[in-house]
C-alpha cells in the first residue's frame, strides 16, 4: 500500500514541475507575502498623492497609524487570492487523468484505485500546506523588521482558523474531481459549496456551525473575539475533511472510467 502511494505521488510530484504548476503556485504566494507589507507601506504615499483630490471634495485625512496590524489585515484580505489561483491550478487534477486515458493503464496494471485518490490529495493538501505558511512566514518576517507583530491579538490562531478553512476547500475540490469530468462543474460545486457556509454564517442560530466562520478573522486580530468560539467550526471542519476525503475514495472504486 504504502509502496504504490509514494510512487504514485513521485509522479504527481514530477508532473506538478514539468507542468510548472508548483512554480506558478510559489510565485503566487511569495508575491502575495510581500504584498501584504509592501502595500501597508504603500497607504501613506497613496493618501499623500491623491491629497489634493480629497481637498476637492472636502475632505482630510490625517493622524493616519501603519503597523504591522494593517499588514495583517491585508494578509486577511488577499489571501483568498491564493486559495482561488490553488483552486484553478488544481481543478485539473484528476480530470485531466480521465479525458486522456492515463488513469485507466494505470488500473489495469494493478494500481489500487484508493491509492489514487490518497497520493493527489496528498500532493494537494501538502502543496496548500507549504504554499499558505510560506506565504504567512513572508508576511511575518516583513512584519517583524518594519513593526512589531505583537500588536495583532491571537495571530497564529487566526492565521490557523484560515489555513483550516482553505484545507476543507482543497477537501471539496478533491472529493468533487472524484465525482465530475469538467473542471468548471468542479469549480461550480465547490463555489456553491462556500455560498451555503456563507448563508449560514448569516442565520445567528447557526452561524456558529459554519465554517465560514474560520475565515473570519478581523474580530480575532482585534480582540474582540475569543478562540473559544470557533472551536465548533474547527471539529465540524476536519470531520468534513475526513468525510471528503473518505467519500472521494469509495466513488473512484465505483466511478466508471
Amino acid at each position: 500500500m504504502m509502496r504504490p502511494l509514494f510512487t504514485f505521488m513521485k509522479k504527481e510530484w514530477i508532473e506538478g514541475l514539468r507542468s510548472s504548476k508548483l512554480m506558478v503556485l510559489i510565485i503566487v504566494f511569495v508575491f502575495i507575502g510581500i504584498l501584504n507589507p509592501a502595500t501597508a507601506k504603500m497607504i501613506p504615499w497613496m493618501f499623500e498623492v491623491m491629497a489634493d483630490s480629497f481637498k476637492e471634495l472636502g475632505m482630510t485625512v490625517s493622524g493616519m497609524k501603519i503597523d504591522a496590524m494593517t499588514s495583517w489585515t491585508q494578509f486577511f484580505k488577499n489571501i483568498p487570492m491564493a486559495l482561488i489561483a490553488f483552486l484553478l491550478i488544481f481543478s485539473n487534477s484528476f480530470t485531466k487523468e480521465y479525458q486522456s486515458g492515463t488513469l485507466v493503464l494505470v488500473l489495469t496494471k494493478g494500481l489500487p484505485r484508493n491509492v489514487v485518490v490518497l497520493a493527489k490529495s496528498l500532493f494537494m493538501l501538502i502543496s496548500w500546506t507549504v504554499g499558505y505558511w510560506m506565504c504567512f512566514s513572508i508576511t511575518y518576517a516583513y512584519n517583524a523588521y518594519f513593526w512589531d507583530n505583537s500588536i495583532a491579538n491571537n495571530l497564529f490562531f487566526s492565521a490557523a482558523t484560515w489555513y483550516l478553512f482553505g484545507l476543507l476547500t482543497v477537501c471539496l475540490l478533491i472529493l468533487f474531481s472524484v465525482l465530475q469530468n469538467n473542471s468548471g462543474e468542479i469549480l461550480l460545486e465547490v463555489g456553491v459549496c462556500v455560498i451555503v457556509g456563507y448563508v449560514l454564517k448569516l442565520i445567528p442560530v447557526t452561524k456558529k456551525f459554519s465554517v465560514l466562520t474560520l475565515a473570519d478573522t478581523a474580530a480575532l486580530l482585534a480582540g474582540t473575539a475569543k478562540p473559544d468560539s470557533y472551536i465548533m467550526a474547527i471539529v465540524i471542519s476536519l470531520v468534513l475533511d475526513c468525510i471528503c476525503i473518505g467519500t472521494g475514495v469509495v466513488c473512484m472504486n465505483k466511478k466508471q472510467l
